[in-house]
């Protein structure tokens, strides 16, 4: 049974859809990462303030958190209290269009894109296998596989 839940990959995946549409089949509430962890003008928050906080976030017992901050990113604190790990391994393509679309972006945030799958990807599994050892780790890698993901959370639920 899924309690508590991290959704990471690329930006504009659709990490935060992907946790809304699971958070209303499982039941469990979705903290959106990206509300909390920037400042004004887009400032990231220090690392050991970012830290501390998701620790008072990971404290409940049942949550699915969705976003990735990319360099900015300490997950430790999440993945600890992970039971599942969702890694949306989107293809560039499709990232970068949904990027376009939806706003502007900064140039770093279209590096961290550019540059996600050969050097953020390996850092996220990593700390997926070093964090959340226990945790069923599901690496989905298209829109189709993550509906199919969806549709057999719901199957196995009453």
């Amino acid at each position: 049974m899924m309690e508590r839940v991290v959704v990471l990959g690329r930006g504009a995946a659709g990490k935060s859809t992907a946790a809304a549409h699971l958070g209303r089949i499982a039941g469990l509430p979705v903290v959106a990462l990206d509300r909390h962890f920037w400042r004004l003008g887009l400032a990231p928050m220090p690392r050991d303030e970012w830290t501390q906080l998701q620790h008072v976030l990971a404290a409940p017992d049942r949550w699915i958190m969705d976003g990735d901050l990319g360099p900015y990113d300490a997950p430790a604190a999440r993945l600890e209290r992970a039971d599942t790990v969702m890694v949306l391994d989107f293809s560039l393509a499709r990232c970068a269009w949904r990027a376009a679309r939806r706003s502007r972006e900064r140039a770093d945030f279209w590096w961290w894109l550019l540059t996600w799958r050969y050097r953020s990807r390996a850092a996220v599994l990593d700390a997926a296998a070093t964090f959340a050892p226990g945790a069923d780790v599901h690496i989905l890698r298209t829109p189709g596989e993550l509906r199919c993901f969806l549709s057999t959370v719901a199957s196995k639920l009453p």
